[in-house]
């Protein structure tokens, strides 16, 4: 076994003296697990330390991992730029890594940005470490906007790797919990952030690492946390195996949760595999919402399902309600996989010869052609659900105060530019949420003058 061992670690900067100048007794107890945690990783002599990070490049659709041979950084943007150092970058472990990557289909590589400047979620812990061992190489690997699921597949592949190029690895999940623990913190308070502090310092005690796949992007948004992915990476190191879980302290100052966590591999245990359970429960759920369907969403489906099986172009079938045939309309598409976003596509105004013939058009332009996303793959279909929004005609409003954030729809028009939002979206309360969301996807600047249309949606999900 080439994983000898991962852990939790938090990154504030203030607990390097130099940055801390004292405040750093505010976390004596996560200081003292920190020291705990990197004495046993000294003792066990790792040759490589994989360290996962919030705070380097992060892309949308790709995991970013340490170019080149090495890199340097320092606390200056803590006030402490004489504290930092260099670190030697494991080549072979990343070249076995990209490789591996590429055959199990995970987006991850050193392709893109090539800034050397290691961050401090990288720093923190690795300053620590380098107080106790230093004969180590590095691999750093930056989280992605990818979902719980591909950050844990990216774990699969960090063990392969190391198993694969006989590095003796450790595997460091540099994560902060929740920023909104406290009215008192920079962030202030939300009460979603004791809740998730609870959830996921509960899995890391027990080592039930499967329960973090029940935690919604909602929940970690409200949350505002950072370390979540790193977490699911680490999780996913441990795919099939039993664990050794150790919480060695969990400290919420500052507004900041604060965890710290260990885990030695165990045996092989087929109970164990969380992704392939959790994605037994997400086709569970996908054909539920299948069997639920109505003539709107299930012909959307089978729009895309037919181009990106066959190509071409859906055939409108037969027994279709009248509505769909006799009417036009504006529709907009959207494609959901395990409860995130997949596609949105949509058109205003009619322009097909009848809602029926919108909806192939535009759920294939949803799956794919939506710039913001890969095209969806033929093992994707499976997994996906979707929404189909029916746009009654758009008519003018003197300004704001005729919206209504959860009835209407609103379309913004000023310097050229046009920009729309459906209404009633999750995150979007107000009125001015709303329109200046859709001033952002016109790009229509800041006072510039704007006139509003408002429209109804049926909608069918």
């Amino acid at each position: 076994m080439s994983l000898l061992y991962a852990c939790v670690l938090p990154h504030p900067p203030l607990a390097v003296p130099d940055v801390g100048r004292g405040r750093e007794s505010d976390i004596a107890p996560t200081l003292a697990a920190f020291d705990e945690a990197v004495r046993y990783i000294a003792s066990l002599a790792p040759d490589t330390v994989v360290v996962v990070t919030p705070h380097g490049t992060v892309y949308a659709d790709y995991f970013h991992i340490s170019p080149g041979s090495g890199a340097r950084g320092d606390f200056s943007r803590f006030g402490a730029p004489r504290t930092g150092f260099d670190l030697d970058y494991d080549a072979a472990f990343v070249r076995e890594a990209e490789r591996l990557a590429g055959v199990r289909g995970v987006p991850a590589g050193t392709l893109g940005a090539k800034d050397a400047t290691l961050d401090h979620g990288v720093l923190v812990p690795l300053w620590f470490l380098r107080q106790r061992y230093t004969a180590f190489k590095t691999v750093r690997v930056s989280q992605s906007g990818l979902d719980a699921a591909e950050h844990y597949r990216l774990g699969q592949v960090i063990r392969e790797a190391a198993e694969a190029s006989g590095r003796r690895t450790v595997l460091i999940a540099s994560a902060d919990l929740s920023h909104k623990l406290t009215a008192e913190g920079p962030y202030g308070y939300a009460p979603e952030g004791a809740q998730f502090d609870s959830i996921v310092t509960d899995a890391l005690s027990s080592g039930d690492l499967g329960s973090l796949f029940a935690v919604s992007d909602e929940l970690r948004e409200q949350a505002a946390e950072c370390g979540f992915n790193s977490c699911m990476v680490l999780a996913g190191c441990f795919d099939g195996m039993q664990v050794q879980a150790r919480l060695l302290s969990y400290q919420g100052p500052f507004g900041v949760g604060y965890a710290v966590a260990g885990f030695a591999p165990g045996d092989a245990d087929a109970g164990r595999r969380f992704l392939a359970r959790h994605t037994q429960r997400c086709l569970a759920e996908a054909r539920r919402r299948q069997d639920g369907e109505n003539a709107y969403r299930a012909l959307a489906r089978q729009s895309l399902e037919h181009t990106v099986r066959h190509g071409g172009t859906l055939p409108v079938p037969p027994g279709l309600p009248p509505e769909m045939l006799d009417k036009r309309a504006g529709v907009f598409v959207s494609l959901h996989k395990n409860g995130r976003l997949r596609g949105c596509i949509g058109t205003t105004a009619p322009t097909a010869g009848n809602i029926a013939m919108e909806i192939i058009r535009n759920a294939v332009s949803a799956g794919c052609e939506d710039s913001r996303f890969d095209p969806v793959q033929t093992d994707e279909l499976p997994l996906l659900t979707y929404k189909v929004d029916v746009l009654a005609a758009p008519e003018p409003v003197a300004g704001p105060e005729g919206l209504d954030v959860k009835r209407y729809g609103v379309i913004v028009s000023g310097g050229g530019r046009r920009g729309l939002l459906l209404p009633n979206l999750d995150g979007v309360d107000t009125v001015d949420q709303q329109v200046a969301i859709a001033r952002k996807k016109a790009g229509i600047p800041e006072g510039t003058p704007v006139s509003y249309e408002r429209f109804e949606v049926m909608r069918h999900e």
